[in-house]
């Protein structure tokens, strides 16, 4: 009997951001195989059997079909089947759920999280790893986000030369750490031991954009974008893609590095000269202040403040303590828009909304109170949570 499914129908082109996308949302058929369609020029894409009727949004520009579907028993589908081949199957099934379910790819890095009770298998984790995705270069061990730059402390287990793979000792020298992440049709440089960056986030980058969109037709005029959280990028790269959606921008960060890929990539997207090593914010274009800033200070230079459309904060961790020294730099003569992220307790979410809101100023007649919308868990007890605030202009 035929195996018919939905599959979704994309571009070849964005056939590796969809498959991101919809892991990010668990909407993946992981068991099924990707096939060419009959044109050549997309591919058909296998969704999940619990995937709702009606897609999230920033799927709905493809169109959805009905395919055969063709089970995957490619032999490098599943890691466990390489994990125990080589430290059995008792040794699995005694530490059942603290093996890593996740892991996330950063260009051809792969990146995962290793409980402290299987610390002793890392390298047998990596090997494993590596087998069922060849085309992983390196895969390092998170040990979390550190400082006020949230560096991600990553530690190589394992590294791919030629056919062979290395454990054990690996040199800083062999550690290159920069890669390409191809979203949204730009590419993105970044080194995730240098300035923080996460493949997870792209879907949280689209909804922003689809609410730029909003607010840029309600403004009827390219919008001008705060990013004073900006690390290398990726934000801007999404909103950039979209034809005359941007105009002026405003991208600075506390971190040398993350400013220092950011000019890079500015470089590449712009298509202008950019300096190449970071110093502290200037206007560089009429249309591009870029640089080095503590963003709590920027409300005390009078060229900046009163002067943006859409207010980027990225740093979830101080997101509400920081509000009333961001608001200022917002243009309030007319509508506005503030999108963040908040890392917060789930029992705390209705104090936090209340929060938000009293440092906020009034929003936007027609639309909804700024409120926290849990996108995933941060940790047992804490929520990665997302808002948007729709602000008036001031009366």
């Amino acid at each position: 009997m035929m195996n018919v499914m939905r599959h979704l129908r994309v571009p070849n082109k964005s056939v590796q951001d969809v498959i991101v996308l919809l892991k990010d949302n668990d909407l993946l058929n992981n068991g099924m195989r990707i096939c060419p369609d009959s044109d050549g020029k997309h591919r058909l894409i296998p969704l999940s059997e619990s995937a709702p009727h009606n897609l999230p949004e920033h799927f709905s520009e493809f169109e959805e079909v009905i395919h055969e579907g063709k089970i995957d028993e490619r032999s490098n589908d599943s890691w466990w089947k390489h994990l125990s081949e080589i430290i059995g199957e008792d040794t699995i099934t005694e530490y059942g759920e603290s093996w890593p379910s996740n892991h996330e790819f950063i260009g051809d890095i792969m990146i995962v999280r290793i409980n402290e009770e299987i610390s002793s298998y890392r390298e047998q984790i990596a090997i494993s790893k590596m087998a069922s995705h060849p085309k992983v270069r390196m895969v390092m061990e998170d040990r979390g986000v550190q400082g006020e730059l949230r560096i991600r402390d990553l530690s190589p287990i394992a590294l791919r030369q030629d056919s062979e793979i290395i454990t054990g000792d690996i040199s800083e020298e062999m550690c290159d750490t920069r890669v390409l992440v191809r979203e949204s049709g730009k590419s993105i440089l970044c080194d995730p031991r240098r300035a923080y960056f996460s493949t997870k986030l792209q879907t949280e980058r689209l909804e922003t954009l689809s609410l730029a969109k909003e607010l840029r037709s309600m403004l009827d005029r390219p919008l001008r974008v705060c990013d004073p959280f900006c690390g290398v990028g990726p934000a801007l790269a999404t909103l950039l893609g979209e034809t005359d959606l941007v105009g002026r921008i405003l991208a600075s960060d506390l971190n040398p590095d993350a400013i220092e890929l950011l000019l890079d990539n500015l470089r590449r997207w712009d298509r202008r000269d950019y300096p190449t090593g970071a110093k502290k914010i200037s206007r560089l274009y009429e249309d591009r202040i870029v640089g080095v800033a503590d963003a709590t200070k920027l409300h005390e230079d009078p060229s900046i403040t009163g002067a943006w459309d859409l207010l980027l904060v990225n740093l979830p961790h101080r997101t509400v303590e920081l509000l009333p020294t961001l608001v200022p730099l917002l243009d309030r003569t007319g509508t506005s828009m503030i999108r963040g992220r908040v890392i917060v307790a789930e029992s705390e979410i209705e104090d936090v909304n209340d929060a938000i809101r009293k440092a906020l100023p009034p929003r936007l007649q027609g639309t909804p109170e700024p409120t926290l919308k849990i996108k995933r868990d941060y940790s047992s007890t804490l929520r990665l949570c997302a808002f948007e605030a729709w602000i008036g202009p001031a009366s």
